[in-house]
């Protein structure tokens, strides 16, 4: 297998074994019009088996979606072919757009283009709520 080395970009790693797929669909990477490889089930001392994301191009990276979907991961930012800077991802404290609201009777069902927002409730169980009705993520 031969992956090329990254100019300017994202290499996203330390993604649990089977998560790469979630973490392309709420980055939105199918949008991009840049070089983008996905590395699954690499072997890995630390987790067993990882995944990995190469975006080889200058884009805004959600953190905070990628922190909801996979707390822990490791972005290393590439500027001229090199390590620029490494970023360790937690969970955020607050998403804004990344889930929706289940509850029909929110505020966000019924009027259109307020923002969907959730703040972290419960870390130690994932649990966030809708900021608006209190409803729990799902």
């Amino acid at each position: 297998m031969n992956i090329d080395s990254i100019k300017n970009g994202f290499v996203i790693d330390h993604i649990p074994a089977g998560m790469a797929m979630e973490v392309y669909r709420v980055l939105k990477l199918k949008k991009l019009n840049c070089p983008v490889a996905m590395i699954m089930n690499a072997v890995s001392g630390k987790m067993g088996k990882k995944d990995i994301i190469k975006i080889d191009g200058e884009i805004t990276l959600n953190f905070e979606a990628l922190g909801y979907v996979a707390p822990d991961v490791t972005v290393n930012i590439i500027k001229n072919g090199k390590l620029s800077e490494k970023r360790h991802i937690e969970l955020p404290d607050k998403i804004t757009n990344v889930i929706k609201c289940k509850n029909p009777r929110c505020i966000t069902s019924v009027e259109p283009g307020i923002d969907q927002v959730f703040k972290l409730t419960d870390k130690e169980s994932r649990i966030y709520r809708c900021i608006y009705c209190e409803s729990k993520a799902n």
